[in-house]
């Protein structure tokens, strides 16, 4: 199975178990692995033919600005739903980071996989 990964998304989120996290907007990041099969799409060389992760950006940005999580594992877990349900992809890695989170700790966060391989 071929891998279209996209890394690195920074998305400003409702996140957090605290009252005060429930008032502002903190970045998390999200890296996505997602499941493929290329060869189409590499000889065809039509976006058509592929997945277009323009499009899964977009749709995972949009869920998590409109959505409000207390836990990183629930929103890890529905952008996983979203991935596999949406963009017809038989396996998924998210890895959601929210920075910042601990004290002296540069990355914090989960990393999840859906689907089969």
């Amino acid at each position: 199975m071929d891998i279209i990964y996209l890394h690195g998304l920074k998305i400003d989120a409702t996140i957090g178990i605290w009252e005060w996290e429930k008032a502002i907007r903190q970045t998390v990041v999200i890296d996505l692995d997602m499941g493929a099969d290329i060869r189409k799409a590499a000889s065809s060389d039509d976006v058509k033919d592929t997945l277009n992760y323009k499009a899964v950006a977009k749709r995972i940005q949009q869920f998590v600005e409109d959505s409000s999580f207390e836990l990183v594992e629930t929103l890890a877990e529905k952008i996983a739903e979203i991935i596999l349900n949406e963009f017809d992809v038989p396996w998924v890695r998210v890895k959601l980071n929210k920075p910042g989170a601990i004290r002296g700790s540069r990355d914090v966060g989960v990393l999840i996989e859906r689907g089969e391989r």
